[in-house]
């Protein structure tokens, strides 16, 4: 830990990717810290392979981009540590003829724990799909379209048949797409997004048509679907059912109640800001009832509450693979003008035509937030669901908690220990927060979020012991 970087980015997706390359293009001296085994994020998972050996190409042109921007980075010059967890980071005051404020990121590789220390921190780390607690999603051969679609692409996995898929937004859709292209087959597609929906989105309508190529994919995804002859139930109350495993999915249409056999079912139901590290560190933030998720509250150049701290990309809002990249540049010359590496002028110059790309890419984004909201059912589910499984508390169990005096997330926690699993509240504190403010009548965005404390992933007594052997406080 002798020297200190100008820039610690902590994620490798586009946003991490491209800020370090616009970092490293302003002579920044840039280290990026990587949980993945390559860069891409999980967006472009493994997309440097898929490029090399065909996949990419059937995968569509969306991610392919994600090579050149792997490319772009492995030729940028900035340092890279790959395959590393992040587990803490803190800030504090640089000694005599230090910089006057330095982060030090600690992170774990191979079971051993290493330290960087840099004047600016960006935090990078993406979406994370929404939990989808429904009766039955703890069961062996249910997951995330998400955790489908990686698969795919970093172990070239199919799902075993019959596959079903329930959901709304357009990852399940692409990634319907995906699998059939590539010989998959899907027993049937059920649309939770509720009818009716439409009328909310279009006023936005006028705005997302500047982005008609996207919309134009969205219809083209569905109309592969009924080519190929997935059938589409429009449907809510799913149920995944089984003794030990998955067996079957039950759900309701306007016809009634439908149960079908199955051996894997894939929920989404949209994506939210992976802002767990933003929020352990001590960025504000705000309510964002379009996405209905907390974000981290931001700057025009990414600069969060934090000083010396900027959390871009998905991580700060979701916007999507492109609008991401460009929101990482303007955050890394947000960076660079903190750090007295670029005047005020030239920071504004460079942002310029960056600024009209996102506004390009982003203006789609308010039709999608009201076209796929997710359902009522979807964020406050039945009492007798799992909302944290890591320790098997119930939608029911935190009710009566609420009823008991615990009316905010940090008092709940304490009563049920929803949170305090090895997740830490990532799959259960979005839920945790709906059903508080159900039960009290109060808005989510007064309800708040659990506190989260260190360290930010689960760390042995063993590794934290390598670090102490470095010569670490």
């Amino acid at each position: 830990m002798t020297d200190v970087y100008d820039l610690v980015i902590i994620g490798g997706g586009p946003a991490g990717l491209a800020a370090a390359v616009q970092a490293s293009e302003l002579d920044l001296r840039t280290v990026l810290i990587d949980e993945q085994p390559a860069p891409g994020g999980q967006i472009y998972r493994s997309v440097e392979r898929a490029e090399r050996d065909g996949l990419a190409a059937r995968l569509g042109p969306n991610y392919q981009r994600g090579a050149s921007l792997a490319g772009a980075f492995r030729a940028c010059g900035a340092d890279y540590e790959a395959g590393c967890q992040v587990w803490q980071a803190e800030a504090a005051q640089g000694g005599p003829g230090q910089p006057p404020r330095q982060w030090t990121v600690h992170f774990t590789r191979d079971g051993q724990s290493r330290s960087v220390r840099g004047r600016h921190l960006l935090l990078a780390s993406g979406a994370q799909e929404r939990p989808v607690p429904i009766r039955g999603w703890t069961l062996p051969g249910v997951m995330t379209v998400g955790a489908a679609q990686l698969l795919l692409k970093s172990s070239r996995m199919l799902p075993e048949e019959p596959v079903w898929i329930a959901g709304s937004g357009p990852l399940p859709l692409l990634y319907a797409s995906q699998l059939l292209s590539l010989g998959g087959r899907l027993a049937g597609y059920i649309d939770t997004t509720p009818r009716g929906r439409w009328r909310a989105a279009l006023p936005h309508l006028p705005g997302a048509l500047a982005n008609a190529p996207y919309l134009a994919k969205g219809i083209m995804l569905r109309w592969t679907l009924l080519r190929s002859g997935v059938e589409i139930q429009h449907a809510e109350e799913i149920e995944a059912r089984g003794t030990g495993r998955l067996e079957a999915v039950r759900f309701r249409t306007a016809r009634g109640i439908r149960e079908e056999p199955a051996r894997v079912l894939l929920l989404h139901e949209g994506v939210i800001p992976n802002a767990h590290a933003a929020m352990a560190l001590g960025c504000a933030q705000r309510w964002d009832e379009g996405q209905q998720a907390f974000r981290p509250e931001t700057d025009e150049w990414a600069a969060s509450s934090v000083d010396g701290l900027s959390v871009a990309g998905d991580a700060a809002g979701i916007g999507g693979a492109r609008v991401a990249e460009v929101g990482g540049r303007i955050a890394a010359l947000g960076a660079a003008h903190r750090l007295g590496r670029i005047g005020e002028a030239s920071r504004d110059a460079l942002s310029m035509p960056l600024r009209r790309e996102r506004g390009r890419h982003a203006r789609i984004r308010p039709f999608l937030d009201a076209l796929f909201r997710p359902n009522r059912s979807v964020l406050v589910p039945p009492d007798d669901v799992l909302a944290c499984r890591c320790e098997e508390v119930t939608v029911g169990g935190i009710r009566q908690a609420v009823s008991l005096g615990a009316v905010g997330p940090n008092q709940v926690k304490s009563y049920t220990r929803c949170g305090m699993g090895p997740c830490q509240g990532r799959q259960c504190a979005p839920t945790l927060a709906q059903v508080i403010a159900d039960s009290t009548g109060q808005p989510v965005a007064d309800v708040g979020y659990p506190r989260i404390r260190p360290p930010l992933k689960p760390i042995t007594l063993g590794e934290l012991a390598t670090l102490a052997g470095e010569g670490a406080a």
